[in-house]
């Protein structure tokens, strides 16, 4: 139900977390914009404390698969690294993602993998904005 004086969204994010500093994202880069079926791609984001105060900050991975055969959730957190940074201090933050990070249970009721596009986001909660793309490529024997 949606009340018209009250958002439909809960108080806080998932992931979100209360820091005495603030911290910022560049842009999302990945290595390749295809995961080939025995490859890997490597997702990369420089953050920034960009507070007065040393702080620690989640930096969280989520994943959204574009089309599946069955309906996959919005996004699925796929990883994540705590990171300690000093006043105006960056540091690279790498995930690697593999196509057996991305099976599922498909309609059929096997697990595995569907070609096809997929967006990243990288940020503090699951509201990160900062995003890039990929396509997964067929598998051998996929269907």
């Amino acid at each position: 139900m949606h009340y018209v004086d009250a958002p439909n969204t809960p108080l806080y994010p998932f992931g979100h977390g209360l820091s005495y500093t603030d911290f910022s994202y560049g842009p999302v880069r990945l290595d390749s914009d295809r995961l080939p079926p025995d490859g890997v791609v490597h997702v990369s984001v420089r953050v920034t404390n960009s507070g007065s105060r040393r702080g620690s900050e989640v930096v969280q991975l989520y994943v959204h698969d574009e089309v599946a055969s069955v309906s996959p959730p919005v996004r699925l957190l796929k990883g994540f690294q705590r990171i300690t940074l000093a006043p105006g201090a960056s540091t690279e933050v790498s995930f690697a993602i593999r196509p057996a990070d991305l099976a599922f249970q498909r309609a059929d009721g096997s697990i595995g993998t569907e070609p096809g596009g997929y967006q990243v986001y990288v940020g503090g909660d699951s509201t990160a904005t900062r995003a890039a793309a990929f396509v997964l490529t067929r598998a051998t024997g996929e269907r």
